[in-house]
């Protein structure tokens, strides 16, 4: 009876070996996803919120990724969310221009686990095993019933 009892302990250590691996590894393939889209998400976000900024205020480029960098601090500064700290994001805002429209691109890197990394290293990483993510917002300040130019509408009070 004693030999049967620690066969079955041996069996279920065996079990558990090639078990805990597998977990782990859908856990990694299930983590890795939902950090790039949290990112991303995060990244959408203020490029709305800075859009709007952008049309309504008269702020210099600085001010606009200060602005930015302070909604992006909500990544943390974990190479699964965001390779590079603060300095790395790239914000460019556009406009707006005569037409209204106001343009904001962000750009961020993110860098795979390293089990994942073979598999984004063939969806085109940007460079250092890191995969690019962008985020853009449009939106148009004017309606476009609003005919005429700034100067046109202040004459008309003037």
């Amino acid at each position: 009876m004693a030999e049967r009892a620690d066969n079955c302990s041996g069996q279920a250590t065996v079990e558990a070996a090639l078990l805990v691996p597998v977990v782990l590894t859908l856990v990694a393939l299930l983590v890795q996803p939902a950090c790039a889209l949290y990112t991303r998400s995060v990244m959408a976000g203020t490029a709305a919120e800075v859009a709007r900024l952008v049309a309504t205020a008269r702020g210099s480029d600085g001010d606009v990724r200060d602005y930015a960098l302070r909604r992006l601090a909500a990544v943390p500064d974990v190479s699964v969310f965001h390779e590079g700290g603060p300095e790395a994001w790239d914000v460019e805002a556009e406009g707006p221009g005569d037409d209204g429209r106001v343009t904001v691109r962000i750009e961020g890197s993110v860098r795979p686990l390293p089990l994942l990394g073979a598999l984004v290293s063939a969806l085109g990483p940007s460079g250092d095993g890191c995969v690019t993510l962008r985020a853009e917002a449009t939106l148009d300040a004017r309606s476009e019933w609003v005919r005429g130019s700034y100067e046109e509408w202040i004459g008309i009070w003037g």
